[in-house]
């Protein structure tokens, strides 16, 4: 059967571990998907991730990479495996790698509270969890990856900020409160978190942001140091929107983030640029559960969301919009309906629930 004429092109990364399990789950939800709202998908799977390292050599060929930017988007699993190491103890990620190469400076993490889904906090108000973490995917202190200077003394790493990048990584927060305030009725806020009252970086990032918010007149602006918002976020995380923030802070406080809303398995995740973008769940590879066909793949299925929605945007057409849209109304459904995965105490493994969702397309709405 021939594709439509708005197919486009996607990279498949499963990578490792459980990444070959959700990834597979959420491909069989994304056919469906696609059939009903007519748009074209062309995936084609590339290799790449610790056991890739451990047989070739390479976590990830040149001829990878270059497959892989050449696509419309890429979809990647999750990579590495605690037992296979680079030279210098560190794992295999070449997940950094697209992300530094390909400028993916804005690390997008939603966290919602799903329906069904248990939460960490008792509040009844946590069911009113809604935030973005937007991290800052190619500066920071993951600047030093690779450069930091070990002696049998001493070891150094070092933090950089730029104002280039520092600049769009604010509009494009400003830009994504906007846009969630115009779908939730409510006037967006972001909330740069950083830590401004010890480090000049901060200082001068807090400086951009506040030059940059002049420009989004509607859209409210604050800041908040780390460590309070560490607080906050398990005190009162419904009263946050879009929190930007540079890259190890965002990786601490995505962890943060998951475990409100149910865990790693509910957690997606892109890391975007101004011309490529990669979509994968914010999960590991699970070691522990790898082939046993547990993993929860919602994270996964609600990357491939973005994605979708990521590509509308880019002028892929309507229908690739309102296919995000159903994506995430099926997966809310499914939850909804009694799905149950293992991780929140379920007996709905990966396969399981892939067919639970899928099921529920077409009658999710969106």
């Amino acid at each position: 059967m021939p594709l439509p004429s708005n197919t486009l092109s996607i990279a498949v990364l499963p990578g490792d571990g459980i990444g070959t399990e959700v990834t597979e789950a959420t491909l069989a939800v994304l056919e469906p998907l696609a059939k009903r709202h007519g748009i074209g998908l062309a995936f084609e799977t590339l290799r790449a991730g610790a056991f890739c390292y451990r047989d070739t050599g390479t976590a990830m060929s040149e001829e990878t990479f270059a497959r892989a930017a050449k696509a419309d988007a890429i979809l990647l699993g999750a990579m590495g495996w605690p037992e296979i190491r680079a030279a210098d103890g560190t794992e295999i990620a070449p997940q950094l790698d697209l992300r530094f190469r390909l400028n993916l400076y804005a690390g997008v993490r939603p966290f919602r509270a799903l329906p069904g889904v248990p939460v960490a906090l008792a509040d009844p108000r946590a069911r009113d969890i809604d935030l973005v973490i937007v991290r800052e995917s190619t500066e920071g202190l993951f600047f030093s990856r690779d450069r930091g200077t070990v002696t049998h003394d001493m070891a150094e790493e070092t933090l950089r900020i730029t104002r280039t990048v520092t600049e769009k990584l604010a509009r494009f927060s400003f830009g994504l409160a906007r846009q969630r305030a115009a779908r939730r009725g409510r006037q967006g806020t972001v909330t740069l978190v950083d830590k401004a009252n010890v480090f000049r970086a901060f200082a001068f990032m807090r400086g951009i942001f506040a030059d940059i918010a002049a420009e989004y007149p509607d859209v409210a602006h604050g800041a908040h140091y780390v460590d309070a918002m560490a607080l906050d976020l398990v005190r009162r995380p419904w009263a946050f929107d879009v929190l930007p923030t540079e890259n190890m802070f965002g990786d601490i406080l995505s962890d943060l983030g998951a475990g409100l809303v149910g865990g790693m398995g509910f957690a997606p995740s892109a890391d975007i640029g101004d011309t490529h973008a990669v979509f994968q769940p914010a999960h590991g590879t699970a070691p522990d559960i790898a082939g046993k066909g547990l993993a929860n793949p919602t994270a996964t299925i609600l990357s491939a969301a973005m994605m979708l929605d990521w590509l509308a945007g880019k002028g892929a057409g309507q229908g690739f919009a309102d296919a995000a849209a159903e994506l995430d109304a099926a997966v809310d459904a499914a939850f909804a309906g009694g799905l149950r995965t293992p991780d929140i105490g379920g007996a709905d493994g990966t396969a399981a629930a892939a067919r639970a969702i899928a099921a529920r397309i077409g009658s999710a709405g969106g």
